[in-house]
């Protein structure tokens, strides 16, 4: 792979880059020209890949592979990516619109998760149960087969890598359908698992829109299992098709996650993890800090301060690295100004922001801060997917978990306290598959990750997600 950007690219089918006859043009959301083409998977292409990937592990026998021998193959495709990150963070700030050190920083998260569950390839350890001295009664954990995962648009190669590098570690074989709208990314983890020697047909990677490939991917019966990160009607549709055949899914589902900063807040740790939570990649984060509730007597000192941090953001394309990039497609900056508009007719404030930037070519939403907003409002209800934080007071504990609780959603939260019982308190309380203390983020690859309510089940990340990727067999024998 040259460093330059190739002007068309091809999925990845059984080991070898394979064409299509139709192909998809991939947009810069920062200049909105095109970027490059790509081959548009269909059904056939869909086909192709799942029999390559139920090949591999049939009759290739990929789920025997020692696990010894599956962590060393893991480590080289780790190696792989670390020499292309900076290829692929270029690649990743172009079609996504990120900025260039987080493009890199999403190759190098990549990396870090093949190495992590490399760690725990050869330790699929089962137990042995006591049932009586006439008996040995075992467990041993094996892999579903062939793998589908549905990958979103906000952190594709990060987020492929979440659930491949696992999906492998256990001896599954595995099929991505890369998001249509940013799929190039995705493409370069093949080059590294191609480099690094993976096995024809244990990855697949396309890209195909979702009602075509993606509906024929997921309800294909040589599909034993479903991965899938994005919103919740997609989901819902992905699990009817998966109740169908009653294939198990892990589904992570988005949020509208909260902070809660208590009266004795450390207001400089806070700011920061605003900056951190709701600005980064352009709010365009599952678990990004959406609503920030405060206690008032700290509300408008906490509001003042939002208020100088987004004001003082810089705008740009990724390229150069600014605060605030752009929003991935026009479609999705007239969603995020739609919601905010709606919004302020309702009532609500914008203190700051609240509409696209005048006057640029691309995709660019202003940093907004929304007050006088009431929970029953959709932008306090609904995820907006971009740089938008709404501020809302509260004067008792009790009415803060209501108001952090009072969503369909479940997937984070935060509480900024110096009181760590008092945190520990509400971290028991708050409605989220995670919660962060004291820093929004916290955390790393390590961390089991997942929601709860609409936010969806499962849990990617950390030693627990490797078993989302096993299934277990119990052995009974009479001695």
């Amino acid at each position: 792979m040259s460093e330059e950007i190739p002007g068309y690219w091809r999925n990845y089918i059984g080991g070898r880059w394979r064409d299509a006859e139709r192909s998809l043009s991939v947009e810069n959301p920062a200049t909105t020209h095109a970027l490059a083409a790509i081959a548009l998977a269909g059904p056939g292409e869909v086909e192709e890949a799942v029999a390559a990937a139920r090949h591999c592990f049939e009759v290739e026998r990929f789920g025997d592979m020692p696990g010894a021998e599956r962590a060393a193959m893991l480590h080289r495709v780790a190696v792989a990516i670390r020499e292309l990150t900076d290829y692929g963070g270029r690649v990743a700030c172009l079609e996504n619109g990120k900025t260039l050190d987080d493009g890199r920083g999403e190759f190098a998260e990549a990396a870090d998760y093949f190495d992590y569950y490399a760690g725990m390839a050869d330790k699929l350890e089962g137990r042995n149960i006591p049932i009586g001295e006439d008996y040995l009664d075992f467990t041993v954990h094996e892999p579903y087969g062939v793998s589908a995962q549905v990958v979103p648009w906000n952190f594709p190669p990060s987020i492929a890598a979440r659930s491949l590098a696992p999906a492998l570690a256990a001896g599954n074989t595995v099929v991505i359908k890369s998001p249509e709208i940013s799929p190039l990314a995705v493409a370069v983890l093949g080059e590294a698992c191609d480099r690094a020697g993976v096995p024809a047909g244990a990855v697949n990677i396309l890209c195909g829109e979702g009602d075509e490939a993606g509906a024929a991917l997921v309800s294909h019966p040589g599909v034993d299992q479903i991965v899938f990160t994005g919103s919740v009607p997609t989901g819902q549709s992905i699990m009817h098709a998966a109740a169908d055949r009653a294939v198990p899914c892990v589904m992570e589902l988005g949020g509208k996650s909260a902070a809660v900063a208590f009266e004795d807040v450390d207001i400089d740790q806070l700011v920061a993890s605003v900056r951190n939570g709701i600005f980064f990649n352009a709010g365009q984060v599952c678990s990004a800090m959406a609503r920030l509730l405060v206690h008032r007597s700290r509300y408008e000192e906490v509001l003042d301060r939002v208020t100088a941090l987004s004001e003082g953001l810089t705008i740009g394309p990724g390229i150069d690295n600014p605060d605030i990039t752009p929003l991935i497609s026009a479609g999705q900056l007239d969603r995020v100004e739609g919601m905010c508009t709606e919004a302020l007719g309702a009532g609500a404030r914008a203190v700051t922001g609240g509409r696209r930037v005048p006057d640029t070519v691309g995709h660019f939403m202003q940093p907004t801060v929304l007050t006088d907003v009431t929970p029953d409002m959709n932008i306090a209800r609904e995820e907006v997917f971009g740089p938008v934080l709404v501020v809302m007071p509260f004067d008792t504990d009790e009415e803060a978990m209501a108001l952090a609780n009072g969503t369909d959603y479940g997937l984070v939260g935060g509480v900024f306290t110096q009181d760590i019982a008092r945190g520990l308190r509400a971290a028991r309380q708050l409605a989220a598959g995670q919660v962060f203390v004291n820093e929004w983020f916290a955390g790393g690859i390590q961390t089991p990750f997942g929601g709860t309510r609409r936010s969806g089940y499962g849990r990617e990340k950390g030693q627990e997600a490797l078993y989302n990727y096993l299934q277990t067999k119990n052995v009974a024998v009479r001695l």
